[in-house]
């Protein structure tokens, strides 16, 4: 993964099924970092050649601006996914989005379906099965020898498998969270929060979109544009934080700190790891800065 799409903003994921093409046309216009074009969940059986079309011609037709293109394919083992890879190779978004991957077979598996793909055509996962919370450090793994750059969480179909009750702080669900959190950063991956369900209550969806930053996540999926706002201003960083993450650089980088592992910096100690965090908190920063001036 290049520095510029590691920096890459990822606030909100925003799915929109393929099949509404007027939906499509409107996603072209919202003020979200990536666009998931799904051909699964949100397409009934009927309608998912269609959507699959739909798809290759948003994606060829293109006008998304500075957004990132996904498609999200139904799965191999289903009666689309191999039509729904191979359509998505030719067409050549930047990412497709594969359901219910158990492990790093899986993910090799699509990952020889995309061969024909474009090299900048990346692989995103779902990370959303019983089996796949005891194979989180082989999946992210694969990401050194496969196009794997993101994992996508589906905490709806952790719920189905678990049985287990989908809760305001979503306690059933939080050792998944860390864990897969942390895989993915074991392996320098992209990872994003999964959807919040009741479109109507924003005060929830901010304090999970809180608590998706308080994890570690780079951002969320959503699926209603009426969640980008808080979205993307929660998992922005803050302008305190910012000129914190400034002055960090700024007095690491003063001729009479050179060699200083730790600084005392406006009141706070900082140290070497904190430098870390503040050049990429900087650069996200910056990342956003340049996504709207182009959006």
């Amino acid at each position: 993964m290049t520095t510029a799409q590691a920096h890459r903003p990822r606030r909100s994921a925003l799915y929109m099924p393929a099949s509404n093409a007027k939906a499509v046309e409107k996603a072209r216009s919202l003020d979200a970092d990536v666009i998931i074009l799904d051909l699964e969940d949100a397409v009934a059986p009927e309608m998912k050649p269609a959507a699959r079309e739909a798809a290759v011609a948003a994606v060829k037709a293109g006008g998304f601006g500075p957004r990132e293109v996904v498609i999200r394919v139904n799965g191999i083992d289903t009666p689309w996914g191999a039509e729904d890879l191979a359509a998505a190779a030719e067409a050549g978004p930047d990412a497709v989005l594969v359901p219910k991957v158990n492990d790093a077979a899986d993910v090799r598996l699509y990952d020889q379906h995309l061969t024909s793909a474009p090299p900048s055509t990346r692989l995103w996962t779902m990370i959303e099965t019983a089996k796949a919370a005891f194979h989180l450090w082989e999946i992210a793994e694969a990401r050194h020898a496969t196009r794997l750059s993101a994992w996508v969480m589906g905490v709806n179909d952790f719920a189905k498998e678990m049985r287990a009750r989908q809760t305001p702080d979503r306690a059933p669900f939080l050792p998944l969270l860390t864990l897969s959190v942390a895989a993915a950063r074991g392996h320098g991956l992209t990872i994003l929060d999964g959807v919040h369900n009741d479109i109507e209550d924003l005060a929830a969806l901010e304090a999970v979109c809180v608590q998706g930053v308080d994890f570690g996540f780079d951002g969320k999926t959503l699926i209603h544009p009426k969640h980008l706002e808080i979205c993307n201003r929660v998992f922005s960083p803050s302008p305190e934080d910012v000129a914190w993450s400034q002055a960090v650089i700024a007095a690491f980088n003063a001729p009479e700190n050179a060699g200083k592992g730790a600084l005392r910096v406006d009141g706070k100690m900082a140290e070497r790891l904190h430098l870390a965090q503040a050049e990429r908190l900087v650069a996200v920063a910056e990342a956003i800065s340049g996504r709207s001036a182009e959006a």
